[in-house]
């Protein structure tokens, strides 16, 4: 028996070595962990359960037959995030660079499998060289077989990747499909195409970090949605993340204890600026209605014209979408309305409610939007907004114009409670402008244009620019004090606990992509 036995603890130790002392200490003299070091990081202490430790290439071309390591290069299983279940893989790049074999992607499809069986999120920690070359079709297959896991268990369970070395060319389509990308500023790149083969196609000079860099990604493309400062930082990203989320699609997010007080919030009575064209911070309403330090910002650096995230309030988990009057003034553009629109789908996909603050002057003017497509992208948030069905209130605190006003989740479209502060301007645009067109010929023929114009701009707002005339037609259904705004929200989402909501039965919509 000690043989066996012995014979099992050296294949364990082989299999935890990795590509060896040396490869690790390179590893980190990069400042990266290893792929273990990140599981035992990201699971609660001691959980972690290894699937596969001794899986092995089959590949027999150009040497490998002799270069065989257990494991393949990626660490997978199962553990638990503050006691929940929740399965893993981490690429290893101290084994081949971490590059993809028919293996290497069976062992995560077959996690990717478990995953959706038992209802328990999926978090995958990337750092791969690529395809393993030496395979060829094989390794393509691979990543195709993980493309199409992903398509499957979009919307069952949630998908988060952390990118925390290099992920190119094929690879970068995994991360894309999922709800979450994490990357680590300075260590982890993504890019279809690498800067070579950029230099060789277009002859543009441009460094991998440039190119596909943490910063990049998060500021121009918003291909990510988190950015961390080291390993340490991207895996506590990734818990605290978690904690918002339900395990699955047929769960409602956790709920943590909350010792009730006084709900009021008498810093909002003040927080809106007398002058409307005078911008103020989203984020100041957002923390006042949230429980203390429970705001959590997803991609803050991309489209800050808009903010998503995560709040808790009275220990309710929310998703939270806003216009941002400090940027834009919280105009609606092609970035925004994208942005916007796929966090409404995760909330809707996963039973989040959403809490929706609205203070938009409309969308974004010139031929930059619309050559770059502002009628689609708008219409993805619209899309968005009106398919969801999970609870969801609006609070209208300053401008809601024009097409902007339908589309921010309006009554019209589906939002179970709509409420506005007595600062709400609804109408089809700003006095001033709605002025000049109504009033131009008066305007025109005036001894005095500007007092007229001044005039008539009054008349109009007297009229328009406030919550009372949609009051009236039942489109909101309060106009609040600010200061009572939070309790006002709380009684709202106990109240629509258990909203059940009818859909016509169908494939599946064909969403403006």
């Amino acid at each position: 028996m000690s043989e066996h036995k012995e014979r099992l603890e050296k294949m364990r130790a082989e299999a935890l070595l990795g590509g060896g002392a040396n490869r690790i200490e390179k590893q980190h003299a990069k400042g990266k962990l290893t792929a273990r070091e990140r599981i035992e990081l990201l699971l609660d202490k001691g959980s972690f359960q290894e699937i596969g430790m001794f899986v092995m290439h089959r590949s027999t071309d150009f040497g490998m037959e002799n270069q065989r390591v257990p494991g393949d290069g990626v660490v997978t299983g199962y553990g638990t995030v503050n006691g929940r279940l929740t399965y893993v893989f981490s690429q290893d790049f101290t084994v081949f660079g971490g590059s993809l074999s028919e293996t290497h992607a069976e062992k995560i499809c077959k996690i990717m499998d478990m995953a959706m069986a038992n209802g328990a999120p999926l978090i995958g920690l990337n750092d791969s060289g690529g395809a393993r070359i030496q395979e060829g079709v094989n390794s393509l297959g691979g990543y195709a077989d993980i493309f199409y896991r992903n398509v499957l268990a979009s919307g069952v369970v949630p998908q988060i990747s952390a990118i925390m070395g290099p992920c190119a060319g094929g690879a970068v389509y995994s991360p894309a499909m999922t709800d979450f990308v994490v990357m680590v500023q300075k260590t982890s790149y993504m890019f279809v195409t690498g800067p070579n083969v950029v230099k060789t196609v277009t002859n543009e000079e441009v460094s991998a970090e440039e190119l596909g860099g943490a910063s990049t990604h998060s500021t121009r493309s918003g291909v990510n949605q988190l950015v961390a400062v080291n390993d340490v930082d991207c895996i506590a990203k990734i818990r605290q993340l978690l904690s918002y989320l339900p395990q699955n699609n047929n769960e409602k997010p956790p709920i943590i204890d909350y010792i009730f007080g006084d709900e009021s919030r008498p810093a909002l009575d003040t927080i809106i600026p007398e002058s409307s064209n005078q911008p103020y911070d989203m984020k100041e309403v957002i923390q006042e209605l949230a429980d203390e330090d429970s705001f959590f910002e997803i991609q803050k650096d991309f489209a800050d014209n808009i903010v998503v995230g995560f709040l808790r309030m009275a220990g309710r988990s929310l998703g939270v979408i806003a216009n941002q009057p400090y940027s834009l003034a919280g105009v609606l553009d092609v970035n925004s309305s994208k942005k916007a629109a796929r966090f409404v789908r995760f909330c809707d996909a996963f039973n989040i409610p959403m809490l929706v603050l609205v203070d938009v002057p409309g969308f974004l003017p010139g031929t930059d939007q619309e050559w770059n497509g502002i009628i689609s992208n708008g219409a993805k948030l619209l899309y968005a907004f009106s398919e969801a069905t999970v609870p969801s209130v609006t609070v209208i605190t300053r401008k809601a114009y024009g097409g902007a006003y339908d589309v921010m989740n309006s009554k019209h479209i589906g939002a179970d409670f709509n409420f506005a502060w007595p600062t709400a301007e609804i109408a089809v645009m700003g006095a001033k402008g709605a002025s000049e067109i109504i009033f131009r010929k008066e305007i025109g023929n005036s001894e005095d244009p500007e007092q007229k114009l001044r005039e008539k701009e009054l008349e109009y707002a007297e009229k328009f620019a406030h919550p009372y005339r949609a009051a009236e037609r039942g489109f909101i259904d309060e106009v609040i004090n600010p200061s009572e705004t939070r309790k006002r929200l709380i009684a709202a989402f106990d109240s629509l606990e258990n909203k059940k909501v009818w859909r016509p039965g169908k494939k599946h919509g064909n969403i403006p992509l």
